[in-house]
């Protein structure tokens, strides 16, 4: 009688799979043996999980499936063939569970992991907040009122959820294996606002967001006139960010925080608006900006002697350049080491310019090759990492392993961001550990 979550190492299944968890139920998973940064906090809370074995399902277990999963997995199709298992794919389970609370779902092409971080720090201050954030990080706390999640587009697979309030922090084309163009994203984002039951909260400067068609009340947030929500005299740097917050041109209140960045702020911004909306006082508001301890793989700084390394899942141009302008505003006089591993073949394809243009703000561009298990999208992808690597004149071909970390040492004193939606960070560790000695 056990929740079984086949993939349980996916950063929504493991986050989902702690929430269950903390609600008490008996939780099993299965996945790849390879050591994935999520499988930590399955094994805080004694999770137990295991190779793919179609062994592992029993009858009367309900089996939740990562979406990345089909009947070609043996444990799929055993749960799908017997008639005494209930089946849910990943974002199905959780469209049922929302129901059960006052429901905020975070969307976006950039910024969902970090908003529903800063929500969940915020919204705690005022109820008890559960929340599910794509870093593999999930919490149920006892008497939950509100639950806070990120919800992915990829797939249109965000239209499962139905939730009380949203916040979308942008609209930019991605997943373009699914997607067929701009109008085509910008309409699974219609159906998702549609599908809202109370308040959507918008970045108002996007140049889509405004456009939509919205059932309930929206609000906006941003930098230009015009917005409910305005952030005015900002200032960045070393010591971090300091802006006021302005609501329909009345002061609210000025923010400072140890963040740096215009992706953070932002995010900052959002979660003020929404949190106000929701009935938050400012103080509570504040208080639980200030505490917010970040993420997994978001901006994660690490001062190693006399270098910096960051940890990002930036996969996208747009957050690529994100990064390493934050970085510079954080170390302005050190060298920029900027090191991407592509994840899909057809993404590389399409932005194949923008990686180039994003990547060489940095001083130094390092590659690393596709994983091993990547596949082509289809018989039209035809790139390669040495497409993107002619477009880096400052830019070298590096691996995931000791004799790269060796080389990157060589590289010292700079701030070298890590950046990737696979495992990079294992070059990260590697370099850490040899500077160390």
């Amino acid at each position: 009688m056990a929740y079984h979550f086949i993939g349980i190492k996916g950063t929504g299944m493991a986050a989902l799979a702690c929430i269950l968890h903390d609600q008490h139920k008996e939780v099993t998973g299965s996945d790849i043996e390879k050591y994935i940064f999520t499988q930590e906090g399955l094994e805080e809370r004694n999770i137990p999980f295991t190779s793919f074995d179609e062994k592992n399902i029993h009858d009367g277990d309900t089996v939740i499936i990562g979406l990345a999963f089909d009947q070609s997995n043996v444990e799929v199709q055993a749960a799908f063939n017997n008639p005494n298992v209930k089946c849910y794919y990943y974002n199905e389970y959780l469209g049922v569970l929302l129901e059960d609370y006052t429901s905020v779902c975070v969307a976006g092409c950039h910024g969902k992991s970090t908003t529903t971080g800063l929500l969940s720090s915020v919204l705690q201050k005022h109820e008890e907040t559960a929340f599910l954030i794509g870093d593999g990080h999930g919490f149920m706390p006892e008497d939950a009122k509100n639950f806070v999640l990120e919800s992915c587009e990829f797939q249109r697979h965000f239209l499962a959820y139905h939730p009380d309030y949203a916040i979308i922090t942008n609209i930019e084309l991605d997943h373009i294996d699914y997607y067929k163009d701009i109008n085509d994203y910008v309409s699974a984002y219609q159906s998702f606002v549609d599908q809202v039951k109370k308040k959507v909260v918008v970045y108002g400067d996007d140049p889509y967001l405004p456009h939509l068609h919205y059932k309930v009340p929206y609000v906006t947030y941003g930098y230009k006139e015009g917005n409910d929500y305005i952030a005015k005299n900002i200032r960045q740097g070393q010591f971090g960010m300091i802006f006021d917050c302005y609501h329909k041109d009345e002061f609210l209140c000025h923010i400072e925080l140890n963040e740096v960045g215009d992706p953070f702020l932002q995010d900052a911004l959002g979660t003020f608006a929404l949190a106000y909306e929701m009935g938050c006082d400012v103080d509570e508001i504040l208080e639980g900006l200030q505490e917010y301890k970040g993420i997994a793989r978001r901006f994660v700084i690490e001062e190693v002697k006399d270098s910096v390394l960051i940890d990002d899942y930036a996969h996208h141009p747009t957050a690529i350049r994100y990064m390493i302008d934050s970085a510079r505003k954080k170390y302005p006089d050190k060298k920029v080491v900027a090191l991407y591993k592509p994840d899909r073949y057809s993404r590389l394809q399409y932005f194949l310019d923008d990686f180039a243009k994003s990547l060489n703000t940095a001083d130094q561009v390092i590659l690393c090759d596709f994983p091993k298990n990547a596949k082509r999208e289809d018989e039209t992808i035809t790139v390669t990492i040495q497409d993107l690597l002619q477009r880096c004149p400052n830019g070298k071909l590096l691996d995931v392993d000791e004799p790269s970390a060796e080389i990157l040492k060589t590289m010292c004193p700079a701030v070298f961001v890590f950046m990737s939606s696979k495992d990079i960070y294992l070059l990260k560790d590697m370099l850490k550990e040899k500077i160390e000695k």
